[in-house]
C-alpha cells in the first residue's frame, strides 16, 4: 500500500489549506483513512478517519468542525481541508490506511504516507 501526501505549506493564522493523499483505487476499497498529525516534539495524533460504504467520518475534538475528511473517487484522492487554521496546527501531517473502522490510536494503523510540513503563522 503505498500513499503520497502532499499540500502542506505556510499560511497565516484564519487561513486554510488542502492537504491531498494520493492511493490506488485497491487501497480506497480495502482500507479505512484517516490523517494524522506530530509537531515537532511531540507525540503524533489522530485527527479525522473515513470509510466508504457506508461513508462515515470521525474526528478528534481539537480539529472538529474546523476540518473536513472527504475522497474524490475519480481521483482516487483523500482530502483534508483545514479552515480557520491556528498556529497550533503547524506540524507534519501524515495520511494512513488501516483495516478496522473507528480507530484513533496510531499504532493500529497499518500504512503510512510520508509526512507534509503546514505552518501557521500568526
Amino acid at each position: 500500500v503505498q500513499l503520497q501526501a502532499c499540500g502542506g505549506g505556510g499560511v497565516q493564522a484564519g487561513g486554510s489549506l488542502r492537504l491531498a493523499c494520493a492511493a490506488s483505487s485497491r487501497t480506497f476499497d480495502t482500507y479505512v483513512m484517516g490523517w494524522f498529525r506530530q509537531a515537532s516534539g511531540k507525540e503524533r495524533e489522530f485527527l479525522a478517519g473515513i470509510r466508504w460504504i457506508p461513508e462515515s467520518a470521525w474526528y478528534e475534538d481539537p480539529v472538529l468542525g474546523r476540518f473536513t475528511i472527504s475522497r474524490d473517487y475519480a481521483k482516487n484522492t483523500l482530502y483534508l481541508q483545514m479552515n480557520s487554521l491556528r498556529p497550533e496546527d503547524s506540524a507534519a501531517y501524515y495520511c494512513a490506511a488501516a483495516k478496522i473502522y473507528g480507530l484513533r490510536t496510531v499504532e493500529k494503523w497499518d500504512y503510512w504516507g510520508q509526512g507534509t510540513q503546514v505552518t501557521v503563522s500568526s
